[in-house]
């Protein structure tokens, strides 16, 4: 009976913290007739914590995104070192979720590390506008990186665009986006993808902690936001919205309060510059 009982306690405990590292990963909910972005919608960014219980986050938590990057509140930090990335080639879909079009790597696909802690990449998808602003300016589009480390825990590195010349990287997904577009849930094999085609730029970044831009809005979320603006066509951005067909003009969540949290901004010294390019 002591035996038994062990055994009972042990697979509690074990499923408790099954349950927990669960609820930490980047889980975002794919339906979208459950939300929107409407601000007059019942099921608009104001009312998501009010729709489910496992929202509540998005309408009670302190730490929530997307966020001003307002130059009054960041602190310069040289300490934080270059964004290190160690991506690969692998298969990847594209899937329209409904509210964006996402494409997730299907295999190894590389990591990043911060502070020691790797963080593998499993996904990426984009908001028009982008959501963080710098300074109180949104720009056209943002492109969000979503890792997950083995432990949980749940990395986002976020590039902005602003109209001007073609991504060259969303330039070789626009013919499988258009594959899938009006349909929502289609996915599309579209093969062999190297992230490291995404043009990031890691010697500038904003870090901070915050939360997923979606329901659940799940907090303690590490954010790396490129200061870097890079650019996209029109025509792009408007693909990625009509692909999707959820009758809004954009898919991103309002600004979120700071609550105090600290903002920095990497900027390297011109010792660890003369380093990069002796």
């Amino acid at each position: 009976m002591k035996f038994l009982a062990t055994q009972i306690l042990l697979c509690t405990i074990f499923l408790v913290l099954a349950l927990h590292v669960g609820l930490t990963k980047s889980e975002e909910v794919e339906n979208e007739s459950q939300f929107n972005y409407d601000a007059r919608s019942d099921r608009g960014p104001a009312r998501w914590g009010e729709i489910r219980r496992e929202w509540e986050m998005c309408r009670n938590g302190s730490m929530q995104s997307p966020i001003d990057l307002s130059s009054e509140r960041v602190q310069v930090m040289a300490r934080l070192g270059r964004l290190k990335r160690s991506y690969k080639a692998s298969n990847a879909t594209l899937k329209n979720r409904g509210h964006d079009i996402m494409l997730r790597w299907d295999g190894d696909a590389g990591s990043i590390y911060v502070n020691g802690t790797q963080y593998l990449l499993k996904q990426s998808h984009w908001h028009s506008p982008s959501e963080h602003a710098v300074n109180g300016r949104r720009f056209d589009l943002e492109l969000h990186m979503v890792h997950d480390s083995p432990e949980g825990k749940v990395a986002v590195v976020g590039v902005m665009y602003k109209l001007g010349r073609p991504d060259t990287f969303l330039s070789t997904m626009m013919k499988h986006i258009q594959g899938i577009a009006d349909t929502h849930g289609a996915e599309r094999t579209v093969g062999i993808v190297n992230p490291k085609h995404i043009k990031i730029g890691s010697r500038k970044y904003y870090r901070y902690v915050g939360s997923l831009t979606v329901p659940p809005c799940t907090q303690n979320v590490l954010w790396t936001i490129v200061r870097k603006v890079r650019t996209v066509t029109r025509e792009q951005v408007k693909l990625l919205r009509e692909a999707v067909r959820d009758d809004s003009e954009f898919n991103a969540r309002p600004l979120q309060p700071i609550n105090k949290r600290p903002v920095q901004l990497f900027s390297p010294t011109n010792d660890e510059l003369e380093s990069v390019n002796p």
